[in-house]
């Protein structure tokens, strides 16, 4: 699903008050990882992930991390990364994209 930079803007905004979910520790973008963020899109539609580690290498692991994971990388800022996923039935979405 492609984003106008309007929708970007609005997720990254209902996105700053989201506590992350997923953490990238020490042994960085493992399956366990990758798992952590499908079952959170899934459920949440918008979560955050904090880097622990390689944090000079956010921006990269991010981009590879919504590929795996088969959601939209929304933002990255610091060393947290927003990503998006919406669900497929319109009763159960939170956000009206």
């Amino acid at each position: 699903m492609e984003l106008t930079s309007k929708q970007r803007a609005y997720l990254r905004s209902e996105a700053q008050e989201l506590s992350s979910i997923v953490m990238v520790g020490k042994d960085g973008l493992t399956p366990s990882v990758v798992n952590a963020l499908k079952e959170a899109v899934d459920h949440h539609e918008l979560v955050k992930v904090k880097f622990q580690s390689f944090k000079e290498d956010t921006k990269e692991i991010s981009f590879a991390l919504a590929e795996k994971a088969g959601c939209d990388l929304i933002a990255t800022t610091g060393f947290t990364a927003v990503f998006f996923k919406q669900k497929e039935k319109k009763e159960e979405r939170k956000y009206n994209i």
